[in-house]
Formats: structure tokens, sequence, C-alpha cells
């Protein structure tokens, strides 16, 4: 039946496009509204006393997609590819249930004038309660899946944020501009600034998680340039902010 096949489909899809936007943050399908990603955590105004004196000489600026950093580490991958292993049983689960339920409107269909009408009535009422019962099944898979990936993303930012901190004053680094929001305001950097790969290299490093099997020895993907029109959307669920 469409109604209960969009609802599995949705929720198959939804698996899909988390996936995709957390590893790769490319513009692929967007889950629901786009969420605009806040700073990096621990990017919050500290008091003056806390902040560090600015070094002498020219600024030196780095850019990052600090999303894409934090869903291309070994960790990352490995752990959110842990979240969908969970999930497979419970998406064969609603698939049956699916199947089911379009085996049964299709015998209803064909023995519709064969029925008597208290038959069909039954059977129509023993559709529509699967089909309810589908459409909470898969309501509570997707907003479990969803809560299981926000959490393990904000845990791991956290750690990411940790490595990108140290680098950035191994590096001498005065300001470094996140590039993973939609709208963002950095219009264009070029290659040279951007730190996003050092800082996977170096969580990987500092992690020793080892890179999945499917990708070992490859490299990661460069991020797009960050100009408005290649710009990657960003519907990854938001880092915890520290303070």
């Amino acid at each position: 039946m469409s109604d209960a096949c969009g609802l599995t489909k949705e929720f198959l899809s939804q698996m899909k496009r988390s996936f995709a936007l957390f590893v790769l943050v490319t513009s692929l399908l967007a889950v629901g509204a786009a969420a605009q990603m806040p700073p990096a955590p621990g990017m919050t105004p500290a008091a003056p006393a806390a902040v560090p004196a600015a070094p002498a000489g020219p600024a030196k600026i780095a850019v990052i997609a600090f999303q894409y950093a934090v869903g291309q580490t070994n960790e990352g991958q490995r752990d959110f590819t842990d979240i969908q292993r969970k999930y497979a049983p419970k998406e064969a689960s609603l698939k049956s249930l699916n199947d089911e339920i379009d085996g049964l409107t299709k015998q209803l269909q064909a023995q519709a004038t064969t029925l008597s009408e208290a038959e069909r009535n039954t059977r129509a009422k023993t559709i529509d309660d699967k089909k309810k019962q589908l459409d909470r099944e898969t309501e509570d898979a997707r907003n479990d899946f969803q809560q299981d990936v926000q959490d393990m993303y904000n845990q791991l930012a956290s750690k990411v944020y940790d490595v990108l901190q140290s680098y950035a004053e191994q590096q001498g680094l005065t300001l470094i501009l996140d590039i993973s929001p939609q709208q963002s305001p950095v219009l264009f950097a070029s290659d040279g600034c951007n730190i996003t790969k050092q800082v996977i290299d170096a969580y990987n490093l500092k992690s020793g998680v080892a890179a999945p099997a499917a990708q070992s020895g490859a490299e990661a993907p460069k991020p797009r340039s960050t100009s408005p029109a290649t710009r990657p959307s960003t519907s990854t669920p938001r880092p915890a902010t520290q303070h």
C-alpha cells in the first residue's frame, strides 16, 4: 500500500541521508529542514581573563569544515557503522510489516466482490490497525536513530575540537573559521588555509582507531570550495557546546 510503503521508505532513506551527511557532508537529500550548525564546541566567548594574548605579527587564519572532519575520522565512521548495525533488525522488521500490509491489501482488493460486507470491514480494520502500528514503530525508530546519532556526534565533536585547539596552538593560528554551515560567512578560502584534513589526521593519530576496512589506504576526499555555488549542505547533528 502506498501510505505504508511511504513510511518505510522514509525511514530507510532517513538512515541513508543521515549517513551521507554525517560521513561526507555533501549536498545530498536533506533530513527534514536543514539545521544550521552552531560554532564548534568550545568556541563560545570566554571571560576576558581567559582569552590568551594575541601574538605579535600578522594574524594567521585557517578554515575547517568541522562537521565533515568529525564525520571523516576513523572513530566517527566506525561508531556510525555500529549505529547502522544496531538498527538493521528494526529496519528489517518494518519492511516485513510493510510487505504484510501490502499483501493483505492486494488480497482484499482481489476478493472484494466475493466477500461479505462484514468480512470486508474486518479485513479493512486489520489493515488499518497494522498501518497505524507501522506508523508508530517507524516514528519511534526514526527518533531513536536520530538521537543515537546526535549523542554520538556530540561526544566525538567535543574530542575533535580538543585536537583542533591543540593543532591551532602548535601552528600559531589566531583564528579558525568553520565553513560547515550552509550560510557560512566565508565566501572563499584557498586550499592552503584549509586545515580539515590535517585535523582529521591528527585526531586519527591520537585516537588510535584504525581506518574502516573498506576505506583502508584511501585518502579522505577534500571538502569542496567554500564558494556559495558549491558549499555543501549541512544537516549534521549539532555538537554540544563546551563552556
